[in-house]
């Protein structure tokens, strides 16, 4: 937390050793930190979405930098109690320009999850995570738009257990996706909407996904423990960030954001 808001997300800001693009709340901010201390030299508040009234309580969760350096992030509803139930719709899908004005592409949504790139840099990837699907967009590299919405992979279809959360493109196009609530990492292809592979993760709630090592050939997942006792029993691991090896695939680097 800073401020009293939830962090959601951190992103480099390219050319910069300690300044970082980060979401307090609805609020786009800049952190000057050293990496070590346990407070930032500044926090720089440079963008806010969602203000309306009626979306007070909303705020920013996953978020990415698409491949230009052009910041992405979406919001969501306040949970509305513990059993992880968000209101429906209030939601909506962000780009920022360089001089942080917000453009919205999309709303009518719930919880803003995984965003990805194609490597041609024609297509962008987008969950909104209840609707257990992956959805694909053309994409505008120069101009930020996106259009022509389609489903490019449905959970429902394939049974896949959980609700699909983060998202990274390995540099054979296709998609790793994190199954939060359902224990496991699935490989698709968003080009035929066919399920190709699923890992195993020792952890109920897995939260997202991201190519690394020296060699981009690593897979680094991130868990969430907010379970009940029992779950924690069952999970004991949740909350933990593990190392996939041995996929025999390689992914991208992450991308700064570039002012």
């Amino acid at each position: 937390f800073i401020d009293g808001g939830e962090v959601s997300l951190v992103i480099p800001l390219e050319g910069t050793k300690d300044k970082f693009v980060i979401t307090v709340g609805r609020n786009v901010a800049i952190l000057t930190w050293d990496g070590e201390s346990s407070t930032p030299t500044e926090v720089k508040y440079v963008s806010a979405v969602d203000n309306e009234k009626e979306l007070q309580d909303n705020r920013l969760n996953d978020g990415k930098a698409d491949p230009i350096g052009r910041l992405w992030a979406g919001t969501m509803g306040a949970e509305s109690d513990p059993e992880d139930k968000f209101p429906l719709t209030l939601g909506s899908l962000f780009s920022f320009s360089k001089d942080w004005k917000p453009t919205k592409h999309l709303s009518n949504i719930t919880v803003s999850n995984g965003l990805a790139w194609s490597e041609d840099l024609k297509s962008m990837y987008y969950i909104d995570s209840p609707t257990r699907k992956v959805e694909a967009f053309d994409f505008d590299a120069e101009s930020g738009k996106i259009s022509n919405r389609r489903t490019a992979f449905d959970f429902d279809i394939h049974d896949v257990l959980g609700f699909p959360d983060g998202m990274a493109t390995d540099t054979k196009g296709k998609l790793w996706v994190a199954c939060f609530e359902g224990s496991q990492v699935i490989r698709v292809d968003p080009a035929n909407g066919k399920l190709l592979r699923c890992i195993p993760i020792p952890a109920l709630k897995v939260t997202s996904v991201a190519f690394g090592g020296p060699q981009l050939d690593e897979l680094y997942v991130t868990s969430a423990d907010i379970l009940t006792e029992e779950q924690k029993k069952m999970y004991p691991e949740s909350g933990a960030t593990f190392r996939v090896t041995g996929l025999g695939v390689k992914g991208y680097p992450g991308q700064a954001v570039k002012l």
